[in-house]
């Protein structure tokens, strides 16, 4: 493993909050370089509707404050959504990933709970299929058959998250 080096990792604002824009355009910034010009996905699709209300984590390497990874939330009814996590290609060993997913796990604890849920509350994501192996490790499972997301097949996965640790 990577010697990792010292960093940050902030929940964006809401909505509403001078700082979120700021904030936010730094996660675009690592998801556009690993999404869209590393990966070759579209800019059209990058960028979505769910990206006004979701909840963003941004990671960044202190004390320049460089962005070098991202994580986003989304609630959806009964569940949440793991979505457009991206770590900067030279921090990969750095197991920002991880740390990413766990921070946002215990997020969607904090919230479940907040609105009143006990007993489990189910986290999916969307999987490129090399990416499967990753999410396993946190209890996620696939669902389903593999399907075709922007031009590139993909998984559900989907972790049940205890509310009662």
């Amino acid at each position: 493993m990577a010697t990792v080096p010292p960093h940050e990792l902030l929940l964006v604002p809401a909505a509403g909050d001078p700082a979120r824009a700021a904030l936010r355009e730094q996660c675009y910034a690592v998801r556009i370089a690993v999404f869209v010009t590393e990966q070759g996905f579209p800019l059209d699709a990058e960028i979505d509707d769910l990206d006004e209300t979701a909840t963003h984590f941004l990671l960044r390497l202190l004390p320049s404050r460089t962005p070098v990874g991202t994580i986003r939330c989304s609630r959806h009814g009964g569940y949440y959504k793991l979505s457009r996590l991206a770590v900067l290609k030279e921090y990969r060993q750095c197991r920002f990933g991880r740390e990413l997913v766990l921070a946002l796990h215990d997020f969607v604890k904090r919230d479940a709970r907040r609105t009143g849920a006990a007993g489990f509350v189910p986290v999916k994501s969307h999987s490129q299929i090399p990416a499967k192996g990753f999410y396993a490790k946190f209890g996620y499972q696939p669902q389903g058959e593999e399907f075709d997301e922007d031009g590139a097949p993909h998984q559900l996965m989907v972790a049940q998250l205890s509310l009662s640790d």
